[in-house]
């Protein structure tokens, strides 16, 4: 339903009117695996991103601290924020590519790619390594607020609970 918002952008009817129509639609012809079609990019997405968050804030934020360009306050959080954000946004921006090709082709016997390897491959032949970061700018901005959020609450709470950040 989320791909079919380009649909709607080029006159063209959705091809579901709800939830339940989408259900039912993609059990009759795909059967219920046909629910699970895109879970393994979606998975591998899942994973570059919290790799590149979670290795990248306290790495980011000692570093911001420890080269004494601020103290562990808001600022020191904020720009350890933007730098886990960079990072999420680059790993997983690949996989994002990857994932909305896997999941936007046809059905299997008009299927683009065999799977995410070969879409991978067909994507850098066809169109250069950069198609890959393609949607990285609407990427970086949906996710730098979120570990903007995400990561000043945590140091919120961790002071809040008395566990120190060194």
């Amino acid at each position: 339903m989320q791909a079919d918002s380009r649909l709607l952008s080029q006159g063209i009817q959705p091809r579901y009117t709800g939830v339940a129509d989408a259900f039912t639609k993609i059990i009759r012809a795909e059967g219920l695996l046909g629910l699970w079609k895109g879970v393994v990019p979606n998975a591998q997405r899942a994973f570059l991103v919290n790799i590149g968050e979670l290795t990248c804030y306290d790495q980011a934020k000692h570093f911001i601290i420890r080269k004494q360009i601020c103290d562990d306050n808001l600022y020191a959080h904020t720009l350890a924020s933007v730098a886990s954000g960079l990072s999420a946004t680059t790993m997983s921006c690949p996989a994002d590519v990857i994932k909305t090709r896997m999941m936007n082709q046809g059905k299997e016997g008009k299927a683009l790619y065999r799977s995410s390897y070969d879409c991978l491959v067909k994507t850098v032949r066809h169109e250069g390594m950069a198609a890959l970061w393609k949607g990285f700018l609407p990427t970086w901005a949906r996710l730098g607020p979120w570990q903007f959020v995400f990561w000043v609450s945590y140091e919120k709470l961790r002071r809040a609970s008395g566990i120190s950040s060194f």
